[in-house]
């Protein structure tokens, strides 16, 4: 074969495989955007980009296909052959857009200069569209987690938590005052495997390193720790940021200085904030009237108070030793739901 054919046969076939899984990929992510978050925006924008995509698939490009001789079809790998989660399904594929759009930016330049620059630009814009599917989607799984478990230091810690996300907990906070950093960061890092595993979120308590080692979906943030605004240059603008608050004033400066949630409390004492007075269900009743963001009621709630925190005005709690120290984790976790989703269904 004259070698300048071949050449073109193959950088033909190299756009074409490309330009398929680009497109292939886009699609994945525009269905979870549109029947999934029910999003008009981001649905456009994958629709945009597809388009665009199809519009560089010309008829040249597509007669280099040879599928029957393409040695790449029989290649798997034993991950391809299952996903754990949502979440997966959307990175895997944002992944292998953003890599065929850079071998499309580098091989498009020797089919011509503009799709090279084309594809540059429409890599930075599927960048653009990953952050923002991440955001969106953890602030859409924070504002329906009703129940928010804040793990103790335990010998079976992670059989209670996956206990918890078996009976449905969508929301764990890592918290664990005393254990060494190479402990809370081995404990960190399973905790969050396995809450990606179940398609929850996975928070660290106080430690932005902790939180950013393990890839963990956000920090929460006591009164005396890091400010808002250092934490979120820290993580990136993806990440949750939460800010426990005791009082009015701490409700209204963590909203202003831009919280993704707060804790309300403690509602009860607690040995858990050992020497901290309870701020009460009137707190509670406050922060239901003026809380803009999602907020849950946090210190000492039981099954046996649920009913008074509930009646209080709060729709979301978050327990420690009421699943922790639980006989059956997976029940108590369920009971919770079950209760606060009561409320939420029997709203006007």
């Amino acid at each position: 074969m004259n070698p300048i054919r071949f050449v073109q046969s193959a950088l033909y076939r190299i756009l074409d495989a490309n330009l398929d899984r680009a497109r292939e990929g886009l699609r994945v992510v525009e269905e979870w955007c549109r029947f999934g978050l029910d999003d008009v925006r981001l649905t456009e924008e994958c629709k945009n980009l597809r388009q665009e995509l199809a519009r560089w698939h010309s008829a040249d490009i597509r007669a280099a296909r040879n599928t029957p001789g393409d040695l790449g079809t029989d290649l798997t790998h034993a991950q391809e052959a299952r996903r754990s989660s949502v979440q997966q399904v959307l990175e895997v594929n944002l992944c292998r857009v953003q890599e065929a759009l850079r071998v499309l930016e580098e091989y498009g330049k020797l089919y011509s200069p503009q799709m090279g620059a084309a594809f540059k630009q429409m890599r930075y814009r599927v960048y653009t569209l990953d952050s923002t599917l991440m955001v969106y989607q953890r602030q859409q799984l924070l504002k329906s987690s009703l129940l928010y478990l804040v793990t103790s230091p335990t010998d079976n810690l992670l059989a209670v938590v996956e206990a918890a996300l078996q009976g449905g907990l969508t929301l764990v906070q890592y918290r664990d005052k005393n254990a060494d950093d190479c402990v809370r960061l081995e404990n960190a890092h399973k905790l969050c495997q396995l809450c990606r595993r179940y398609g929850a979120l996975f928070i660290v308590n106080d430690r932005v390193d902790l939180a950013s080692a393990v890839d963990a979906d956000g920090v929460h943030l006591g009164q005396q720790d890091i400010p808002i605004v250092l934490a979120r240059q820290l993580l990136g603008s993806q990440r949750l940021i939460g800010r426990s608050t005791h009082c009015p004033d701490d409700l209204h400066r963590a909203i202003q200085e831009g919280a993704d949630y707060i804790g309300v409390g403690p509602i009860y004492e607690t040995p858990t904030k050992e020497g901290r007075p309870a701020a009460g269900l009137e707190y509670a009743k406050y922060a239901a009237e003026h809380a803009t963001i999602p907020w849950f009621a946090i210190g000492g709630i039981d099954l046996d108070n649920l009913p008074e925190v509930m009646q209080a005005g709060s729709d979301r709690v978050a327990v420690v030793r009421a699943i922790m120290h639980a006989e059956d984790p997976a029940l108590v976790t369920q009971y919770f739901l079950s209760r606060l989703k009561s409320k939420e269904v029997s709203k006007p």
